[in-house]
């Protein structure tokens, strides 16, 4: 069977693909003409998805990590996060930094107290997500505990978790600002690390969400239909 035809039978149960162009993946696609959408339509959209249409979308958007490697250091640091709230599974990603000997690690917030909003990273010492000790904490995500925590700016790649994000990068994330104070600092500067990716389905990409002054904006996203670059 060849590789076309693999692909084709993969994702032939999954119908918001079938529109997916057969164009180069550079061109991931915008879903409608939604702007400014509200956060509540896009986490009733990810929850309604089955475990193992989350995954199988959760594959092909693996498949387009490879272009991030010609942007990458060796032994290159990757902050990823749980997905615990119907997000695009993080899973691939592990498995994809553990193969080409990537360092991979988690967010830590309020490792400064329960007002701090900015993240520090642990690094994830296990094969799968699902066997990282962890602490529920009071806003109801996931987190590993660890001494050794590093700043944002000492990652290379952090993979940001959002709700939606438009055709210019702007991202929309759950309201608690942690990724944007975060890497405010990094951003006003104008360094160029870390780089900022989102990591969603194909329908959290739409036409305009409406940005604030104290928003950072992505520099790439990936979906399953593939990978856009920003700036």
């Amino acid at each position: 069977m060849s590789k076309n035809t693999s692909q084709q039978q993969s994702t032939s149960s999954l119908p918001e693909l079938s529109t997916v162009s057969s164009q180069a993946t550079n061109n991931v696609q915008i879903a409608d003409t939604i702007s400014n959408p509200s956060r509540r339509h896009f986490t009733r959209q990810r929850r309604r998805l089955l475990d193992n249409e989350r995954k199988q979308y959760a594959r092909m958007a693996s498949l387009h990590l490879v272009k991030l490697q010609q942007r990458l250091p060796p032994n290159a640091r990757i902050g990823l996060y749980y997905d615990g709230f119907g997000e695009l599974p993080t899973q691939p990603i592990l498995d994809w930094c553990q193969r080409l000997g990537y360092l991979p690690y988690l967010p830590v917030v309020g490792s400064f107290g329960n007002d701090d909003k900015r993240l520090r990273f642990v690094p994830i010492y296990h094969a799968k997500l699902l066997n990282v000790p962890t602490r529920i904490h009071s806003l109801g995500m996931k987190q590993n505990h660890h001494r050794r925590l590093l700043w944002a700016r000492e990652l290379d790649v952090i993979i940001c978790p959002l709700v939606a994000v438009d055709s210019n990068g702007n991202r929309m994330g759950m309201g608690g600002g942690f990724y944007d104070t975060t890497l405010s600092k990094s951003y006003k500067s104008g360094a160029k690390k870390p780089l900022k990716i989102g990591w969603c389905y194909d329908f959290q990409v739409v036409e305009q969400v409406e940005r604030q002054s104290w928003d950072v904006p992505l520099d790439a996203i990936i979906t399953p239909s593939g990978l856009r670059w920003f700036r």
